[in-house]
């Protein structure tokens, strides 16, 4: 039996929570489900029940762990990168309190977790633009490591995230 939090979302991953569990094992599960309900309709009805089984989720489709995670790492980065050079203390306490605030409702409760403990290990850095986004870079190879993919070179992270890569492959 899953355990909630105060907004009613699981404190750890919750196999039917899509934003808790990765595409695939999601999708699977949700395709069991569904062959089961279509092969119980089909014997009332005398069909065959099949299916037609993709590997691609469609795009408007709700978002699964993976692609959460992509689109908030692009959001937080794009925020870093064009964060100011000298920002007001108006523009540190913004982004702190979002820091703060996004921790507590993130949809993936176990990610969120994860989140206010590094937040309290690594308090995010707000000074400047780089302060801020070699934090965020540091702060998302901790977790690059802790799922087992590669770190990012954080020497690079402005030429990822504001002026693209020096190649000119993004111009």
């Amino acid at each position: 039996m899953a355990s909630y939090d105060a907004y009613g979302t699981p404190t750890k991953p919750d196999s039917n929570c899509r934003t808790c569990t990765d595409f695939k094992s999601w999708s699977k599960q949700q395709r069991h489900i569904f062959q089961k309900a279509t092969d119980k309709d089909a014997a009332k009805a005398g069909g065959d029940g099949g299916t037609k089984d993709t590997n691609m989720p469609r795009e408007d489709c709700p978002l699964d762990k993976s692609r959460l995670g992509q689109s908030t790492w692009g959001l937080l980065h794009t925020m870093a990168a064009f964060y100011s050079d000298n920002p007001t203390d108006n523009q540190k306490k913004d982004v702190k309190t979002f820091f703060d605030v996004l921790s507590r409702l993130y949809p993936c409760e176990y990610c969120a977790q994860d989140f206010r403990k590094d937040l309290r290990e690594n308090p995010v850095q707000v000074n400047s633009q780089k302060d801020f986004s070699q934090w965020l870079c540091q702060f998302h190879n901790r977790v690059n490591v802790k799922l087992g993919k590669p770190e990012f070179d954080c020497s690079k992270v402005n030429e990822r995230w504001r002026d693209g890569w020096l190649d000119g492959s993004c111009d």
